[in-house]
């Protein structure tokens, strides 16, 4: 029997239902089968981001503002959606059914967007005025295709960027110790796919959309993802499954409901007074922090039925074990909300420096360098921050701390100075490009090198690398086992509101500066406006969130936990009759 046992996982099955064999299922190559969807995810998503806010000024007609606009809405619309693939993954649909119906929707929505840029009825007549305002702008049918396919994509990649990495992991049995060693192989392999599908992207296919043709590019994508979906459909009988454990926001909405309902409840200095039924090997240590939420596990008369026999309802009394994980949860909020301001910073460098490219001199001999690749340079400070400290840093810092490198918070805390000086470096770079503008204004290439951007990618790039690696390791190790994939989507979410808050920025900027009749700082065109200033308002936003990150930092560091005595916090089960 217990050979037996030791061939199966016990918490996965295979496509039949029955207890996944070690011998036929998971292993490398079913982890690897799906990491062609992530490449293609990363080729859609940022193929169509880095490059899309040159089209939709140069092909659409749109103003500068209302264009960037357009891509930090998209971007910030597939990361936020990571939180709705996360919960139908979890709670309904599995992750291997998830994968597949949003790499499919992907798909269509790469199609489509293809098919929008090829027909000319789907786009307005070419102009080829250097002040786009004297253009014809797209008509509301045209937008509405094009919004149409943007947000197909979006909603694929949010199904796509919840799943993926999990399903990888599935693979892996985390109680086999090779397996375990096997599983953090392949993390380290999920980042590399990311990485060379974004170098693709803003390689690769943005020179082919730039000079082979925009339909092309976006055709590719669909291709692509069609071959990995087959791919990956290859694999489905050597796959391992994990059965839907149900959504933790229930579980959330249970502690918030049970602590409100008894708000008048006293709480005693006596924990061991506090309800708890999980197995002593599965309890989380009793904090002090949040005392309120710690209601929600005071036992009252409420509890007991009318003929004196204890009886739970979740939606009234919660074992302090999910209270616990609930503010293991709110503790992280500090963190979260002092993140987002980064992916704002990140957004430039994909829609106004990408902007300033197109009008700056990009020949290297007789090669012109495409606007939208100078994110290679922004991808390859990433590679290069993550050798650096990889390589040197953590020896140094293990020789001389006797630590294995720097802290998650530490990660953090540098890639946000980082991104504050690359901002600070655009604006620098940009006070040099509009004086050259004045004096070319009739000029559609300015005679001033693209180089000059350099600083702002690599700085910005390097704080991604940083911080992306400490945020993911923050929201991984710091929550709760139960509430992973929520603390992850938790993590994609300041993706998304850094990209919101960008379009809000200059939309407020733009409203604020442009009033009158005025070109404000962000305005039609970027040349007769003043980014400058744009970027030194978030260089200075970004070193004041700089500050509170460093004080929430100090914050959660502090946190003191107070372990309950072995025999307190406990119903005996005999007393228990749980409701259905």
């Amino acid at each position: 029997m217990a050979e037996k046992m030791s061939l199966t996982v016990a918490d996965a099955v295979d496509y039949k239902g029955f207890p996944a064999d070690k011998s036929r299922t998971g292993g490398w190559v079913p982890a690897a089968l799906s990491l062609g969807i992530e490449i293609c995810e990363r080729l859609s998503t940022m193929g169509i981001a880095v490059n899309l806010v040159t089209y939709l000024g140069g092909t659409m007609h749109l103003p500068s503002a209302t264009s960037a606009n357009v891509v930090t809405d998209f971007m910030g619309t597939s990361f936020l959606l990571c939180l709705l693939g996360g919960f139908l993954a979890d709670s309904y649909l599995g992750r291997y059914r998830t994968i597949a119906i949003f790499a499919s929707v992907q798909m269509l929505g790469t199609f489509l967007l293809a098919v929008s840029t090829k027909v000319p009825q789907l786009r307005p007549p070419p102009c080829h005025v250097a002040d786009v305002t004297q253009c014809q702008r797209a008509n509301s049918f045209q937008m509405g295709i094009m919004y149409l396919s943007l947000y197909l994509v979006a909603l694929g990649t949010g199904g796509l960027k919840s799943s993926v990495s999990g399903f990888g992991t599935d693979q892996f049995d985390e109680k086999d110790e090779k397996e375990k060693a096997q599983m953090t192989y392949f993390f380290s392999r999920f980042f590399f796919v990311i990485s060379t599908g974004t170098l693709m992207a803003v390689t690769v296919l943005v020179y082919i959309e730039d000079e082979v043709g925009r339909s092309w590019g976006y055709g590719i994508c669909s291709a692509s993802t069609f071959v990995a979906l087959v791919v990956f459909f290859s694999g489905t009988k050597r796959y391992r499954y994990k059965k839907c454990s149900g959504s933790p926001v229930a579980h959330i909405s249970q502690v918030v409901s049970a602590a409100f309902r008894k708000k008048k409840a006293k709480l005693s200095s006596d924990i061991s007074l506090l309800y708890e039924d999980l197995p002593e090997t599965s309890r989380i240590r009793h904090t002090d922090q949040f005392r309120f939420l710690d209601k929600a596990s005071v036992v009252t008369e409420d509890d007991y039925g009318h003929n004196g026999s204890f009886m739970v309802n979740p939606w009234k009394l919660c074992p302090v074990t999910r209270v616990e994980e609930v503010k293991k949860m709110t503790r992280l909020l500090p963190i979260w909300a002092t993140t987002i301001l980064f992916w704002t910073t990140y957004a430039q460098m994909i829609t106004f420096s990408v902007e300033q490219a197109t009008t700056m001199e990009r020949n290297i001999g007789n090669f012109q360098i495409p606007a939208g690749s100078l994110t290679v340079f922004f991808v390859g400070a990433i590679l290069i921050s993550l050798a650096v400290y990889d390589r040197f840093i953590i020896p140094l810092w293990k020789k001389w701390k006797g630590k294995p490198g720097l802290t998650n918070l530490q990660l953090i805390a540098i890639g946000l100075f980082l991104s504050a000086m690359g901002m600070a470096a655009a604006a620098i770079a940009e006070v040099k490009r509009l004086s050259v503008a004045k004096e070319h204004a009739k000029t559609t290439t300015l005679p001033i090198t693209v180089f000059y951007l350099i600083p702002q990618f690599f700085l910005v790039g390097a704080g991604e690398g940083l911080i992306y690696t400490g945020q993911l390791d923050v929201f991984i190790t710091q929550s709760p086992k139960g509430m992973k994939t929520m603390s992850t989507g938790l993590f994609l979410t300041t993706l998304s509101l850094g990209f919101f808050f960008s379009s809000l920025l200059v939309s407020i900027v733009k409203a604020a500066t442009g009033s009158g009749g005025k070109q404000g700082w962000v305005g039609e065109n970027i040349n007769k406006g003043r980014l400058d200033c744009f970027y030194g308002l978030l260089a200075a936003l970004s070193f004041i969130n700089f500050g509170l990150f460093l004080l929430s930092a100090a914050w959660f560091r502090r946190t003191i936990v107070k372990q309950a005595p072995e025999t307190a916090i406990v119903v005996r089960e005999s007393m228990i009759e749980e409701k259905c």
